[in-house]
């Protein structure tokens, strides 16, 4: 079995190092970057499994690393690691396009675990997903209607991977807060609802009778693929 590949973007050296073994040791492919633009041409050239990135490094910021990697459609992982517990610089990273965070200093154990359930759920999802005329391809992170790409914003796009993957089942917003906003802040069911709403616009072709997206009175919403 191929080991997952990791590249690792961190300016500090004594971190980057301890970083590198530990992954090394846990049987990881392990890449490094110890600076912003060493990193995002490491990043392009060979795209890894997963991305842990330092927000705050010379050269190019770890925001502008991750704005860059999901316009040119990558969809790999990104967990950022930052020395910021401002809510702002979190919300802005996840806002980017970024999956998770961990603050430092954190124990190696939590990014261990945290890495392995980001590549579990990106082997979930790794499929191409069909609903209607519509098509969900998580390699190219984009919504296809036959051969015309669906613009959908970063939030859209994992709100609707995140509905897809749970077809048939009532989720509340909570769950739906959880899995698509994840350790986000200043997020509330509202949240939930306004993505709903601007999403259905996107894939829905009559909003007041979806046929995708149904309300789930008092609950949450429930996704229905169509009969086939």
């Amino acid at each position: 079995m191929t080991a997952s590949r990791i590249l690792i973007i961190e300016d500090d050296p004594a971190l980057l190092r301890g970083l590198k073994d530990n992954f090394a040791a846990a049987g990881y492919d392990v890449r490094t970057a110890a600076d912003g633009q060493r990193g995002l041409d490491a990043l392009l050239a060979e795209p890894p499994d997963l991305v842990l990135l330092d927000l705050m490094l010379p050269r190019v910021s770890g925001y502008d690393i991750c704005r860059t990697a999901r316009e040119r459609g990558l969809a790999m992982p990104i967990i950022m690691l930052t020395a910021k517990g401002q809510e702002e610089d979190i919300v802005r990273g996840l806002e980017l396009g970024a999956d998770d965070y961990v603050t430092k200093p954190f124990g190696i154990r939590e990014l261990l675990a945290r890495v392995k359930t980001a590549l579990r759920r990106l082997g979930d999802t790794g499929a191409v997903r069909r609903f209607g005329d519509f098509r969900l391809d998580p390699a190219a992170h984009k919504l296809f209607r036959g051969d015309t790409e669906i613009e959908l914003t970063g939030k859209e796009y994992k709100l609707l991977a995140f509905l897809i993957e749970r077809a048939g089942r009532a989720l509340t917003r909570n769950a739906i807060l959880d899995g698509v906003w994840g350790n986000a802040v200043f997020v509330t069911d509202r949240s939930v609802d306004r993505c709903v709403t601007t999403l259905r616009a996107k894939i829905e072709s009559d909003t007041r009778r979806p046929q995708f997206i149904q309300t789930i009175r008092d609950i949450g919403y429930r996704f229905e693929l169509p009969a086939t």
